[in-house]
């Protein structure tokens, strides 16, 4: 499977997480950022690292909880690269569980398999237990090889176009990870990319990124629904310059019927007949319309001009994630999966300052995440810079105070694991204007 062109035993060892890569000479320089795949070279981006630290706690969090069976684990890691996400799945999760798994991993370039498989001989899990294979082809194909229950999708842009075969490959419990960097599109700043892609409107505001999320679940989950399967949310993140979607695949008719009712429109600035409709479908938590909130939410019944500015969507307006499974992406349990450990015959000659250097990279990809839990089942989203705005309060409050001062009336709050400083909750909005504007310094 080679080609023309330096040689993975030409590489230079590198490490992310706990888990060991071959990178071509000086690779590592350069790694800072996002980077664009250049043909001939084997591609491995340093700003996914968070993405693939999330993929392994989630993997592991998937078999504690039964969600992928009790027998073996088909998984396949598509568009794969360098093959590090696959590789992180067997060396990071615990002995017993990388035993079930069979990951796949699969790409077009030749060579990216070539130093994929380089590293893993080289650095094989550290148990010795899971196995890979490479594949030399197109995602498209490969995974309708047999029933999968874990489908990974990192596409360099959209990944529309692999949606429907991955679908249809899922076994009848599953989970499919899938990321997006086509955020121009996503977010409405790419208007006619959207609507081509997507079929969707987004108002290019602090939720688009949100919002985004939304729209590609709202399109996988009809993808699912066309196959008989319906989805339920494990965890959606915003992280740099894309948006990951993962969540938990079943096979049954009668949810997939259900799909309208988790799919409707974000409404900024809505007006009382909005806001009285939303509080009616359950969308609004308020208690009355003295004071209209920011953006609320209605069901795609609900009759909307699609081309007035104020209208997001269509778009996903259930949870976005799962209690259980973000409760348990602590500091804790990412340190103790992922950390790597100082040791005085370590093979790149790490001290225990770049030692504690990648162990808070993995703290920073969970940072919020398991306290976020504790309200994710509420839609309410609210960034602070846009909430001291809508009141008029000057400074905007800080995230973590509004959540004590709703903690302390009896609601579920918790500082947002999203891109700009916020928090959700499930509090009344009368009573997030309260708290809100009780910890506004006097002027």
């Amino acid at each position: 499977m080679g080609r023309e062109g330096k040689l993975p035993e030409t590489g230079s060892p590198y490490r992310e997480g706990r888990t060991m890569l071959l990178l071509p000479e000086n690779a590592a320089n350069s790694l800072l950022g996002p980077r664009r795949k250049r043909p001939g070279e084997v591609f491995y981006n340093s700003a996914m690292s968070g993405s693939r630290t999330r993929s392994v706690l989630l993997l592991k969090h998937s078999i504690e909880y039964g969600l992928l069976g009790s027998g073996k684990i088909y998984a396949i890691d598509g568009l794969t690269a360098s093959g590090l996400r696959a590789r992180r799945w067997l060396n990071e999760i615990p002995e017993e569980m990388a035993a079930r798994v069979l990951a796949e991993i699969v790409d077009l370039d030749e060579m990216s398999l070539e130093w994929a498989k380089a590293s893993n001989n080289q650095f094989p899990p550290s148990h010795g237990k899971g196995a890979i294979e490479a594949i030399h082809g197109d995602l498209r194909s490969s995974v309708l090889r047999s029933g999968r229950h874990w489908v990974d999708i990192d596409p360099y842009g959209s990944p529309v176009p692999f949606l429907d075969s991955a679908m249809q490959s899922m076994a009848r419990s599953g989970v499919m990870e899938v990321s997006a960097t086509d955020t121009a599109a996503l977010t409405g700043s790419s208007k006619t990319a959207l609507m081509r892609r997507y079929g969707a409107r987004v108002r290019n505001d602090s939720l688009s990124h949100d919002s985004g999320m939304r729209v590609l679940l709202a399109v996988i989950s009809r993808i699912a629904a066309r196959h008989d399967r319906s989805l339920h949310p494990l965890l959606s993140i915003w992280d740099s310059h894309h948006l990951r979607v993962s969540f938990l695949v079943k096979k049954g008719i009668s949810a997939a019927n259900n799909l309208e009712t988790r799919i409707g429109w974000r409404v900024f600035s809505p007006d009382m007949e909005e806001v009285a409709a939303s509080m009616a479908y359950g969308f609004h938590l308020g208690e009355s319309l003295e004071t209209l909130p920011m953006h609320c939410f209605l069901p795609l019944e609900f009759p909307v001009n699609r081309k007035d500015p104020r209208i997001s969507g269509p778009m996903w307006i259930g949870p976005t994630g799962d209690c259980d499974a973000m409760a348990s992406m602590t500091d804790d349990f990412a340190l103790e999966s992922c950390g790597p450990t100082f040791s005085l015959d370590d093979p790149l000659g790490w001290d225990e300052k770049r030692c504690a250097l990648e162990r808070r990279a993995i703290s920073r990809s969970v940072r919020h995440i398991s306290e976020e839990s504790q309200a994710i089942k509420s839609n309410q989203l609210i960034v602070v810079d846009d909430l001291s705005s809508w009141l008029g309060t000057g400074a905007p409050p800080s995230p973590k105070r509004i959540v004590e001062s709703l903690k302390d009336v009896g609601h579920s709050a918790g500082v947002s694991s999203y891109g700009r400083p916020s928090f959700r909750t499930d509090a009344p909005w009368e009573d997030v204007i309260d708290a809100a504007k009780s910890i506004q310094p006097p002027i």
